[in-house]
């Protein structure tokens, strides 16, 4: 019984692996380099903002800071002394000079097609409302115009002043080519040498960028069924009695402007017409 025991725990007894020589040992695991958190979208954008990242790294915990709570700049560090493109090198031969600089950093062999654009982080220092509105030379109260964009483009209007927001107020006026006060911006239109004098023509004081703002309904969620939603229509514009007078009193004083004009049957008629191109006509060569 006891021969048969042994044998049994010889059985069940684990091989041993033979031992390994140093040159067989296994390699080591290479750390794999990860990729960085913020990194360029394919449109140019990066992934995260400056602030987003400010978080994400928690950044606040490497500034220092005193006992009162003021934080502490570092040192100013002594700039380097920047380090030689060129080295002079030793030629042989009585011809070679004896000397040549040769250049520390070698220039690439193949340089790529497109050069390397530096994304630009630019911040808006100055709100809009604060910036300087510039005008053109040949835009001034009293010029005719010629819209070219938007609902009353090809028509003819006069030039009344200029809004805060940098806006043009202009009126047809109403009563001849169907052109209500409106604002609009100087590139969509173009200045004629047609003038009216309408330094006596004094505008409502009200006649603003706040005069000319829709009021809208409040845009609050609220739980509605579905039914009400497709049921809801639109809320149509419709013009206000204050704006009706303003338009009959400026269109007044306008229309008293160019009866006392020489030629005020052609200019009645030359505001009533629509400006367009015809066959032939190129307007670089034109003269407004």
């Amino acid at each position: 019984m006891a021969d048969t025991a042994k044998q049994t725990k010889a059985k069940k007894a684990p091989t041993k692996a033979p031992k390994q020589t140093g040159a067989a040992k296994p390699a080591a695991k290479k750390a794999k380099a990860g990729r960085s958190r913020n990194y360029q979208l394919p449109s140019g954008v990066w992934r995260f903002t400056r602030t987003r990242m400010y978080h994400k790294t928690a950044q606040h915990k490497f500034i220092k800071k005193d006992d009162k709570g003021n934080v502490i700049k570092p040192k100013p560090q002594a700039k380097k002394a920047k380090a030689p493109r060129y080295v002079e090198k030793p030629i042989g031969g009585d011809k070679n000079g004896g000397k040549r600089l040769v250049r520390v950093r070698k220039l690439p062999k193949v340089y790529s097609v497109e050069p390397k654009q530096k994304l630009r982080r630019t911040t808006r220092k100055i709100p809009f409302y604060k910036h300087k509105r510039s005008l053109r030379s040949t835009i001034t109260p009293g010029t005719v115009l010629i819209v070219v964009a938007g609902r009353h483009r090809g028509k003819r209007v006069v030039f009344l002043k200029q809004l805060k927001s940098g806006l043009l107020l202009i009126n047809g006026p109403f009563h001849v080519n169907r052109c209500p006060l409106r604002r609009i911006h100087q590139n969509y239109v173009i200045a004629t040498r047609t003038k009216l004098d309408i330094s006596k023509v004094e505008l409502p004081k009200h006649l603003g960028d706040k005069y000319f703002r829709r009021a809208h309904e409040n845009r609050k969620k609220s739980a509605k069924s579905t039914e009400a939603i497709f049921k809801k229509k639109k809320p149509e514009y419709k013009v206000s009695a204050q704006r009706k007078k303003d338009q009959k009193v400026v269109d007044k004083k306008l229309m008293d402007v160019i009866k006392a004009h020489a030629d005020r049957h052609l200019l009645i008629r030359y505001l009533g017409t629509h400006f367009a191109l015809r066959n032939k006509m190129f307007p670089h060569k034109l003269k407004f």
